[in-house]
């Protein structure tokens, strides 16, 4: 059975947060996607709150903590990726986006991405399009048309169907569904990102393969 790697980067700033939550909600309904068609899935969470410090470090003396390079291998070796942040002063996090200077522009290259945001009002959702759109284009991730934006009005009945809705006219809990699915699909339709550096190759086999030459 295929393994696949998922990886949720959560910009979230507060403890519980709403950026974590719709992360979580986003990748749980990936991975339910990917088991009911028997993929096995492998799922993490970056959260960069945690490296805030690192990352600023980084800058400076241009070299990662072990942390933060350990954060970056994740999300550049994943075979998905879900990215979401808060927004603020109607656009990504400067937190967010400063990880994400950190990634090589081709380590994403193919890669499906799923992006979403947080926020105080619905009136900042276009955030999706005018600043993460162009983010991870320029790293040329494969972005999924399907993003999801929560404002706060959106967890008021804990996040269900009943809770306002989005333009699309779905509730919350029908958005995640919808981009979970459509991101998990995109991920299951390309290669893994394994690739034959990878893969350990025994010395033994090494030599016996000299050897036939």
């Amino acid at each position: 059975m295929q393994t696949l790697k998922l990886v949720a980067v959560s910009a979230g700033l507060g403890t519980p947060s709403s950026t974590r939550l719709l992360a979580d909600r986003l990748l749980q309904a990936a991975r339910h996607r990917l088991t009911e068609q028997e993929y096995a899935v492998n799922v993490e969470v970056v959260e960069l709150r945690d490296l805030a410090l690192d990352i600023a470090k980084n800058f400076v003396t241009g070299f990662p903590s072990a942390a933060l390079q350990e954060a970056i291998d994740k999300v550049t070796g994943a075979d998905g990726v879900i990215a979401v942040t808060p927004v603020f002063t109607a656009s990504y996090s400067g937190l967010f986006k400063s990880f994400f200077d950190l990634i090589d522009p081709s380590a994403l290259t193919g890669t499906p991405v799923l992006i979403g945001a947080t926020g105080g009002t619905a009136r900042h959702s276009l955030v999706l399009d005018h600043a993460l759109r162009p983010l991870f284009a320029y790293l040329r991730a494969l972005t999924l048309p399907t993003a999801v934006y929560a404002a706060s009005e959106d967890w008021g009945t804990g996040g269900g169907e009943a809770a306002p809705t989005g333009f699309s006219g779905e509730g919350l809990p029908s958005r995640i569904t919808r981009a979970g699915n459509e991101f998990a699909d995109a991920v299951a339709a390309l290669p893994s990102r394994r690739t034959e550096e990878d893969e350990i190759v025994p010395f033994e086999k090494q030599l016996a393969d000299l050897r036939l030459d």
